[in-house]
């Protein structure tokens, strides 16, 4: 295709040539200077050298020879191109010479050309060019923006912890996001991970709130053991079982550390989970979770869940799962809320989960995503499976057994959750129950195996006081009257080994329940 050019000479061509002698005796008679700023020759396509711009032979050749723009642009090294002219017509040929840049044209035919000025101040400003404000809008005021309600949606950009140098402190480096440095301690074969936790580091934590304070979810305590060991060559979670939550501060972080024991004859390699306020070394460490890891090799997936939906089952409505569960203490946002499709039978549900799209990235970097994996969790409350929960007491995990990962990185799942054989087919009590878990990815294979899980409910009344810790087994007090006509009760207080050791006469018994 061609196009006629609207100009009045053959510019830079041989019929140029008949009026280059007088041309050169003229511009000869003119005086010269160097340029102020670097000036880039579109005669040899690079930055002219001192001299070459002085030169009136130099002005002569401009006319006749080619003009080098493509070799021009590309000689400025630059990233950011403004075009000082009627039009855009040199924006979009660098744009054709350079693969990454920002092009700007200061005016645009048809246009009005303040507009056109001041967007292309304002393109320039929003990539980091100086722009000098007080020059153009003088005279100008600050006005006050309007005000509105704020939303506090978050646009910032995720900032993913790095490894880190850690060999200069000592330590591995490991990628994942909450651990991040490992370590064998000297004179033995146990293995320490280390890591910080905040909402700062890992934002979707505050998505999981309980009564009212974020706690680590228990999947998030079971993703720790699972990678650390991993790495040690011990994938298979024999038994892992909670002993407190552990609460991230609204403020600052909290210094966690997984220890992984020397292989016993039993065949297996004690774990734990401890972890305490960051800056503070005197502080002590508070267990949360311990429990046994195995050598075996991981078991093949019996099972897959490629029939989907399940074949007998009935649909179950999700819309206000999320609501109930907030009445019951746990409030889930966004990251943590992934159920959206269920079905039943009698002692089974079913269900599809799905991490949100901003949560991808770091699913590449566990086994599987501790708000994927919750939310598996969360699909127990819509079949006949748990007890009917009573307010600030919801069911969270408390022990798992047979935990066996056989796929990773997974952002979808489908899962089935069956009442534990073990229990006879019913739950084992108002205060717990058991389930075991089938969880594959979208398309029905295998990701995960849980043999049994238990869950209890949990009274986190207290885990904003002091510390911030609180416990998962409680002291329950029950007032029980004094009968009438009888004599007064008295408190007995108990020693192991003792026997009786003291007795106060009280106006109300007090029965104190103490498990073996």
């Amino acid at each position: 295709r061609t196009r006629r050019l609207r100009v009045s000479h053959a510019f830079h061509s041989p019929l140029m040539e008949p009026m280059l002698a007088e041309f050169e005796q003229i511009v000869s008679g003119l005086t010269f200077a160097e340029p102020s700023i670097p000036v880039v020759s579109n005669v040899t396509g690079l930055l002219a050298e001192r001299g070459l711009l002085t030169d009136p032979a130099y002005w002569v050749r401009h006319v006749r020879e080619a003009v080098r723009f493509a070799d021009g642009v590309t000689a400025c090294q630059a990233n950011v191109f403004v075009e000082v002219g009627p039009d855009g017509v040199l924006t979009g040929l660098a744009q054709q010479s350079v693969e990454d840049g920002v092009f700007v044209a200061t005016a645009r035919k048809d246009r009005d050309e303040v507009r056109a000025l001041v967007e292309a101040l304002g393109r320039l400003h929003t990539h980091g060019v100086g722009v000098d404000w007080t020059s153009i809008l003088t005279p100008a005021r600050h006005v006050d923006v309007p005000t509105y309600a704020f939303q506090r949606e978050r646009f910032w950009i995720p900032v993913r912890a790095g490894v880190g140098e850690m060999s200069a402190a000592g330590l591995g480096a490991i990628d994942h996001p909450l651990l991040s440095a490992v370590t064998e301690v000297a004179g033995g074969e146990s293995v320490v991970f280390s890591g910080r936790l905040s909402v700062a580091a890992q934002p979707w934590l505050a998505d999981h709130v309980v009564n009212g304070t974020v706690i680590v979810p228990g999947t998030g305590l079971l993703e720790l053991v699972l990678r650390a060991g991993a790495e040690v060559g011990w994938p298979l979670v024999r038994e892992l079982t909670l002993q407190a939550p552990l609460v991230v501060p609204a403020e600052g972080g909290v210094q966690v550390q997984v220890v992984i024991g020397a292989a016993e004859e039993s065949g297996g390699r004690a774990v734990s989970i401890h972890s305490r306020p960051e800056g503070d070394v005197t502080a002590p460490w508070t267990g949360h979770a311990e429990g046994l890891l195995s050598a075996e090799p991981l078991p093949v997936a019996a099972f897959e869940l490629a029939q989907w939906p399940p074949v007998d089952a009935r649909p179950v409505a999700v819309d206000g799962l999320y609501d109930d569960l907030a009445a019951v203490g746990l409030e889930y946002g966004p990251t943590f809320q992934g159920v959206t499709r269920a079905w039943a039978r009698p002692g089974e549900v079913f269900a599809e989960v799905v991490l949100p799209e901003q949560a991808h990235a770091d699913a590449a970097r566990f086994g599987v995503h501790p708000a994927l994996l919750d939310a598996v969790l969360h699909a127990s409350a819509l079949g006949d499976l748990l007890p009917e929960p009573e307010p600030g007491r919801p069911f969270l995990p408390f022990s798992w057994s047979g935990v066996s990962l056989h796929a990773t990185a997974a952002t979808s799942l489908r899962v089935r959750l069956t009442t534990n054989a073990d229990t006879g087919g019913q739950p084992t009590g108002a205060g717990v129950a058991n389930i075991t878990l089938f969880i594959a990815d979208g398309s029905g294979v295998p990701v995960a195996e849980v043999e049994a899980l238990t869950l209890r409910p949990l009274s986190t009344s207290d885990l904003a006081a002091s510390s911030g810790q609180g416990w998962l087994h409680q002291v329950g007090w029950s007032v029980v009257a004094a009968p009438t006509g009888t004599a007064a009760p008295s408190w007995v207080v108990l020693e192991a080994g003792a026997g009786l050791a003291s007795v106060i006469e009280v106006p109300e018994a007090v029965l104190v329940t103490v498990p073996a």
